[in-house]
């Protein structure tokens, strides 16, 4: 990741801004910069309270800022503005600029546009008009600014489009990214970037990739070189930019690591501080990848439609063992109860629970059998 910046000069000569914007006063700073994409209406600065006030943002002031200032006091009007004109502003810009000096001359009464003026070229603020309303002047600049001062940084791979998915391709180097890449444009599918991919953050958590400028529509492949796929293929196999979707690690075959081989639980690649899923695929000779990797792309889109398929068939499972289990157990006889004794009827003690009296009456009433030895006398049959 890299710092961006955006200086005014440049903002005035960009063609990506949509609207017309142009410099009134203030000349001297056209090299301040601006750091944030953030735009901020400082009506309150005008009244002195400049808390929160960021001078590496976009100021603008709208009309009602102005009327605000055509209301006070000349003295008044002087201390606000160079109070706020002192805090080192990147810039200032009036919107609606032409309609704010025509108003000046007719029915609005007297706007502050000479002290404007003046305190801009006092402190070397750029000061912009704007013909647009606010609403207008500040969407413009954010779609241009969260383009210049996005997050960038630059990753070894391949981008490739399968289905309208952006599957970046990573691992070692002769693994076979730009092979698989190839194979998959042979197929239909477009191509981004090989070997470098520009990513870009943009809010709210999408990745973007691109190729580098000279390595554009340009493919390298061991044994043939460098290819022009937008040559070779045409327009419709080229693609200048691809949010990222899906990482794909490809990792060599070994049979001493345990791959994932259920799919239930989710890998992710963090990217500029985004959680990217991710996939880890073992590569050997004789498995078809460009097949795999086009699967990889149809499984993330009904993921994105809410459909599964590792966990609603894990699911499926559970399911069907919690019914044999309900199933045997509703068919296994219920147990046997003892029928309660009619009443009046004797009641016959069960095995072990006669009590220890009435088990001593019984054995002094009980006399034992001589043995069998002392009964018959001697055994005739010994000697």
């Amino acid at each position: 990741m890299r710092p961006q910046a955006v200086s005014i000069r440049s903002l005035l000569s960009d063609q990506g801004l949509g609207i017309e914007i142009s410099l009134m006063a203030g000349g001297a700073g056209l090299d301040r910069q601006i750091l944030h994409t953030r735009i901020q209406k400082s009506g309150l600065a005008l009244a002195g309270h400049f808390h929160g006030i960021v001078p590496t943002r976009p100021q603008v002031l709208g009309q009602t800022e102005l009327s605000y200032l055509a209301r006070l006091s000349v003295d008044d009007r002087h201390r606000a503005l160079r109070g706020y004109f002192a805090l080192n502003l990147c810039c200032v810009i009036v919107t609606q600029g032409k309609r704010s000096f025509e108003d000046g001359a007719s029915g609005m009464g007297a706007l502050p546009v000479p002290e404007l003026l003046e305190c801009a070229e006092e402190t070397g603020t750029p000061l912009l008009l704007s013909s647009e309303r606010s609403s207008s002047t500040i969407t413009a600049l954010h779609a241009l600014l969260d383009d210049r001062l996005a997050p960038r940084v630059r990753l070894h791979g391949v981008l490739v489009d399968v289905f309208g998915v952006g599957l970046l391709l990573i691992g070692s180097s002769g693994i076979g990214k730009s092979e698989c890449a190839l194979d998959l444009v042979m197929r239909g599918h477009r191509m981004v970037a090989d070997d470098v991919v520009n990513c870009d953050y943009r809010p709210p958590g999408m990745v973007f990739g691109q190729p580098a400028d000279l390595l554009r529509h340009h493919l390298e492949v061991r044994g043939l070189g460098i290819l022009n796929i937008k040559d070779l293929f045409g327009v419709t196999a080229i693609r200048e930019r691809k949010r990222i979707d899906v990482v794909v690690r490809l990792v060599e075959w070994s049979k001493d690591t345990e791959y994932d081989r259920l799919g239930l639980e989710d890998r992710y690649h963090v990217i500029l501080g985004t959680k990217i899923r991710e996939l880890v695929i073992p590569v050997r000779p004789g498995r078809d990848m460009a097949s795999i990797l086009e699967v990889a792309a149809r499984n993330e889109l009904l993921k994105n439609a809410g459909h599964h398929a590792a966990r609603e068939f894990f699911n499926n499972i559970e399911g069907a063992l919690l019914s044999e289990r309900t199933r045997d157990e509703s068919e296994s006889p219920p147990p046997v109860k003892p029928a309660s004794p009619l009443p009046g009827a004797p009641t016959i003690p069960r095995p072990g629970s006669v009590s220890m009296p009435t088990v001593r009456g019984l054995t002094s009433r009980y006399v034992a059998p001589p043995p069998e030895s002392q009964a018959s006398g001697p055994n005739p049959r010994r000697g």
